[in-house]
């Protein structure tokens, strides 16, 4: 985290109390999306409150040796020139075959025109590039890490 994130992230920690930020497991600062159209869309539509969830390739974290995020971390959302935009809490973590995520997941995650054919084609798209570049094979049953977050910066 840069210098200007970390003075956006204690902009909000300021209006915490003493135990509310003890509660904080982690804070992280982190645009959405690989390209620059994708980070910004995704940044303003958090901010916007459209976008309250986002779901990711569980290889990925395994591949990386990286634990799963905590509920309760703090993500200083950016946008793709690195600025801040907004902070999410994270309030809710699963994993999911891709095959049974829910139309009601697919909508929260507020991208494209919201149908869930939309995000199906998108995230199969996305998802196989991705596990490509880790030498993996992107299948309908592969797990996914999905993530319910809420805007709490600034409200």
């Amino acid at each position: 985290m840069n210098k200007v994130q970390k003075e956006y992230l204690e902009q909000y920690l300021a209006t915490l109390t003493p135990i509310e930020r003890d509660a904080i497991p982690e804070a992280i600062a982190e645009y959405f999306c690989a390209d620059e159209y994708n980070a910004n869309e995704c940044a303003r539509l958090i901010n916007a409150g459209i976008k309250r969830a986002s779901c990711s390739l569980k290889a990925g974290y395994d591949a990386e040796d990286e634990p799963l995020p905590k509920i309760g971390r703090l993500s200083v959302v950016l946008n793709w020139a690195q600025e801040p935009v907004c902070i999410i809490k994270l309030k809710d973590i699963s994993i999911c075959p891709f095959n049974e995520v829910t139309p009601e997941f697919a909508a929260l995650e507020g991208e494209g025109d919201l149908s869930y054919q939309w995000w199906r084609d998108a995230h199969i798209a996305f998802f196989t590039k991705y596990a490509a570049s880790l030498g993996m094979e992107f299948t309908e049953t592969s797990d996914l890490v999905l993530e319910r977050f809420e805007k709490v910066y600034p409200l």
